[in-house]
């Protein structure tokens, strides 16, 4: 393509052409966009009246293309079946999403057999496509006045042309000051390590070492978090524009649907009015029934679950036309009915205090037979659980049992109380037997990717935690303002929202609201190639999670398996077979738009090319699943049988599809971490995608965290385990994904970050034990400061504050979440990841697992209650034995310096200083140790034991009650006396 001088249309990768004037055809006169008469024809056709690249509306061409169609149909009917002809035949693709190189495929890696089957299917759509076009002409023949047909034309071509949502970048004059803090701190480093090299301490030698090679490393750390933080963007959306343009008064919508995903395992943890409450925020949001799918799994099979559920969706069919009449928020009843505000506020409705008063009495009631429910799994019964009809409960084994899906709600179920149509609500438990390999979460999100790609397919997938509750009603039309926009929507992956508590202390004493890493690091990520996947409030683009390259993605060429000259052998072969397989995808892609367009194709040459094509050996052994690959924009396929739908959802949910496949592979959410979203993530980016953060006014959704410190420290042991698990498989961004260069080094540097950090742990502990060890030993780690190595030391102090307060200035966190945050890196890094780092060495060497704990999602009845519990367990040991020495540590200084005398008490300062810097980053976690046994603050205790231990000492120096007699007396007698 690039040695020849013809150029090719930018969509179906054909000669451009030229116009009745013998000129090349060009259809935007602002940017020149490279498009074909027939492309530009089915554009205008299908309502896109602006150019692709520059959005400029196509007002004079289309007037001109108007007059040249109505001349040429009055002509003859040549001249109609002509143009006919060269639209479908010489146009296999012109669908302004695909990709620019498909002709490329088609000549390099395609099929004859399959191009000429898919010819010949066309050519028999030739003449049913030709009426359809007359009779649709025919309607829209309607006598509309000219004035007003103009009116609407331009307003929709005015629409149409503005941007559903804006990239706001921080001005230039917070980001500046803030760039250059960042060089001249790096400037510094590299002098204070030159200090430090060059000036070692001979008495200490080991001391000095270690202290040199933490320094490195934290200094290491510091340039993989400080980086990808360069470019910080916001975004804003328009979500009124997006309802100009997809929701026309008298129209049926034009949004698109949306399956919700939500997980959940144990309902003894994670207690089913949690998952109620998000489940009924989703069946409440503010989107079109019709669009919105809430799929449920259940990944211990529990009954508990099953049958809350059912009266779930029994409550439904009133809270939801509840919430839609009075557009109350947020629309979770027990967080919207606990609430201390006015609820009265913006609310005009004379009834609507008697509504609420009655809709609370219901909701009571329902919480009272949930409670039943629970109550009741409290025991289990020998013979196993029975369902009402008498029948066992399949899934009275949680590890060998049936796939069970049952369908609630929707166009063919229960209406609500005033006779609409509510969402689908579908339970998903899927099939487990022994000797199966399910892999925990990613499983059982891979299994509703095919369950609701059976069932509704819609374009679009949004997963939820299930005590993450839909806060922001509109939170979905956010997504849409990016994922629906022509110009922003065709690369993104996916569109992550950030992460929002409820419960949580006013202190935030374990920095469980991760405030510095949504409102600082995903902001930076955002202006790079966009933010990691958190693993829940995420809507996904579900063509990105089949594993297919961006459509704007050029093919990747075969040398680009080289471009790491470092690279080894094995891992080029590597990049080979990962760029078979990408083109490989990209020529199914291909097959997947010709098969998009064809309607009367022969159901054995259908079931043919898929075979043909190799689909099963990609996406499993179900036509109607492959089928429902094949439409990009979603829908269930029209040759599907509703009746057998239930059946192929059961079939895809088995545990053993996914064997031979690319499921957990290439396909869906990836396999080999517990920490499955970072994986799933960095395959995406890798691959070309770019994803979007969006952070509306009003937090899209709201969860729970474990405030008590126990149940904190192993869930960040949890995602530490799957980043070492991530370092020591082929997905370490340290070495995957270099062939062709999709990925952005900024965004490497992220990703790398997230699998190296619980390595910190490791120097952390040991320059976390140095101050008590240089106390106890009278010796330090820095020699006698001269007047340039103050300069230095001070530049370094002055550089982090000054990086910290810009830093709070761009970004609008408060100092207070910097400070939590660094408290907790020091308490998470001296605990659950240096148990993280080890549990992966044993699992890479000797092949020893670790299951992890699911948080419990419950809380204490009084406000933070369970803040005070204390729970023992081993990742508490480390730090409570940094705290006892450095406390010891002081002590011994300061006897020390007692009885050294003046001189002592310089070196002291220093030694001093280092020790308190480890104990008051450590005091969190030294208050949550001591719990709430008695009242006094533990910061009074501290300090008690701290001054009484130097207070003893200095009295024990002194010796008041001891008499002081003359030195000369003492001396004198001492001499008289014969020895």
């Amino acid at each position: 393509m690039m040695e020849s001088s013809v150029q090719l249309c930018n969509s179906c990768g054909e000669q451009i052409g030229v116009d009745a004037n013998g000129e090349v055809f060009v259809a935007c006169h602002e940017c020149y966009f490279p498009i074909c008469k027939a492309c530009f024809d089915y554009e205008m056709n299908e309502g896109r009246k602006a150019c692709l690249r520059c959005a400029t509306p196509y007002e004079e061409r289309s007037k001109n293309d108007d007059d040249t169609k109505v001349n040429g149909n009055r002509s003859t009917s040549m001249a109609s079946e002509l143009s006919i002809s060269q639209d479908v035949g010489i146009h296999a693709r012109h669908v302004s999403t695909v990709s620019t190189v498909d002709s490329e495929l088609n000549d390099e890696y395609g099929n004859p057999i399959w191009k000429n089957r898919v010819e010949s299917w066309k050519e028999k759509d030739k003449k049913k496509n030709k009426k359809k076009k007359t009779e649709s002409k025919a309607e829209n023949a309607a006598p509309i006045p000219p004035e007003q047909q103009m009116e609407e034309i331009q307003s929709s071509e005015a629409a149409a042309a503005e941007p559903l949502s804006i990239t706001i970048p921080i001005s230039k004059t917070k980001m500046g000051p803030y760039r250059f803090v960042i060089i001249m701190r790096l400037i510094i480093l590299g002098l204070f390590f030159h200090y430090r090299v060059t000036n070692p301490v001979d008495s200490a030698f080991a001391l000095w070492l270690t202290s040199i090679i933490c320094e490195i490393w934290f200094a290491f750390s510091w340039v993989l978090d400080q980086f990808p933080k360069w470019y910080p963007i916001n975004r804003h959306t328009f979500i009124d524009r997006l309802s100009a343009r997809f929701e026309r008064e008298g129209e049926p919508s034009q949004l698109a649907a949306v399956d919700f995903f939500v997980s959940t395992v144990d309902p003894l943890k994670e207690p089913p009015l949690i998952t109620a409450n998000t489940v009924l925020s989703i069946l409440a949001v503010d989107y079109p029934v019709d669009k919105v799918s809430c799929y449920v799994s259940d990944d211990g099979a529990a009954m508990l679950t099953f049958e809350s559920l059912v009266e779930t969706a029994d409550f439904a069919r009133k809270w939801v036309p509840f919430c839609k009449q009075y557009s109350i928020e947020p629309r979770a009843p027990e967080f919207y009915f606990s609430q201390k505000i006015d609820y009265l506020k913006d609310k005009i409705q004379p009834s609507f205090v008697k509504e609420r008063r009655a809709m609370k009495r219901d909701y009571e009631e329902y919480k009272v037979r949930i409670n039943a429910l629970v109550a009741k799994a409290q025991k289990t019964p020998e013979e196993g659980w029975t369902m009402q009809d008498g029948t066992p409960w399949p899934g009275n084994n949680s590890r060998d049992h049936p796939g069970m899906i049952q369908v609630f709600l929707g166009h063919t179920g229960a209406h609500d109380i005033e006779g609409n149509e509510l969402p689908r609500l579908v339970y998903v438990s899927r099939e487990k037997r022994p000797g199966y390999q399910h892999h925990k979460k990613a499983g059982a999100e891979n299994a509703l990717v095919r369950v609701s790609a059976v069932l509704t397919n819609a374009p679009f997938i949004l997963n939820l935690d299930c005590d993450h509750y839909v806060n922001n009603s509109k939170a979905v039309r956010e997504a849409m303002c990016f994922l629906m926009d022509p110009e922003v929507g065709r690369d993104v992956c996916y569109v992550q929202f950030p992460q929002r508590f409820d419960g949580i202390d006013r202190s935030d004493r374990y920095a469980n609201r991760n405030t510095v890493f949504f409102d600082v690091n995903m902001k930076g990520l955002d202006g790079i190639q966009g933010p990691m996947y958190v693993g829940t409030g995420c809507v996904f683009n579900r063509q990105a999670l089949y594993g297919y390259s961006p459509p704007s993605m050029p093919n990747l060429p075969r040398s680009s398996s080289s471009c790491c000259c470092c690279c080894p052998s094995k891992k080029a072969k590597k990049d080979v077979s990962e760029l078979y397989k990408d083109a490989k995808r990209e020529e199914l892609d291909a097959a997947i738009f010709n098969l998009r367009e064809i309607e009367n194709y022969d159901e054995y040459e259908r079931s043919m090319l898929i075979s043909q094509m190799s689909f099963e050996k990609t996406f499993g052994l179900s036509t109607v699943f492959i089928e429902s690959t094949l439409m990009e924009n979603g829908g269930v396929p029209d040759s599907a049988d509703p009746s057998m739908l239930i059946k192929e959802a059961i079939h895809v949910i088995g545990c053993g599809y996914e064997e031979k496949t690319e499921w957990g592979k290439e396909i869906g959410w990836i396999y080999g971490s517990v920490t499955e979203d970072i994986l799933t993530g960095f395959k995406m980016h890798c691959r070309g995608w770019r994803s979007i953060y969006c952070m509306p006014l009003r937090p899209a959704f709201k969860g729970s965290a474990p405030i008590n410190l126990s149940d904190r420290l192993h869930q960040v042991l949890r995602w530490a385990l799957g980043s070492v698990e991530i370092f020591f498989s082929r997905h370490c961004p340290l070495w995957y994904g270099f062939a062709g260069g999709r990925l952005r080094w900024l965004q490497r540097l992220a990703y790398i970050n997230t699998i190296v950090y619980p390595f910190t742990s490791l120097p952390l502990v040991a320059y976390c034990s140095l101050p008590a060890i240089c106390l106890l030993s009278g010796k330090f780690i820095i020699p006698t400061l001269s007047n340039l190595a103050s300069v230095l030391f001070l530049g370094l102090f002055l550089s982090i504050i000054t990086t910290s307060i810009l830093e709070l200035r761009w970004s609008g966190v408060t100092i207070e979440a910097i400070w939590r945050n660094e408290q907790f890196w020091v308490i998470g890094g001296v605990s659950a990841h240096l148990f993280a780092v080890f549990q992966g060495f044993l699992k890479m060497l000797a092949g020893i697992d670790t299951n992890f704990t699911v948080t419990a999602k419950a809380a204490d009845d009084t406000e933070f209650g369970e803040l005070y519990i204390i729970k023992w367990t081993t990742l508490l040991i480390p730090p409570t034995t940094l705290i006892i020495v450095n406390m010891v540590g002081v002590v011994a200084g300061f006897s020390d310096a007692l009885n050294g005398g003046y001189e002592s008490w310089g070196p002291l300062f220093g030694k001093v200083f280092f020790a308190f810097w480890v104990i008051f980053h450590l005091y969190p976690f030294l208050k949550g140790l001591m719990g709430r046994q008695n009242r006094t603050p533990t910061i009074v205790i501290l300090w008690s034991v701290l001054l009484a231990s130097v207070f003893s000492l200095v009295w024990v120096k002194i010796n008041p009650f001891i008499s002081r007699t003359d030195s000369s007396t003492i001396s004198g007698t001492c001499i008289s006396i014969d020895c």
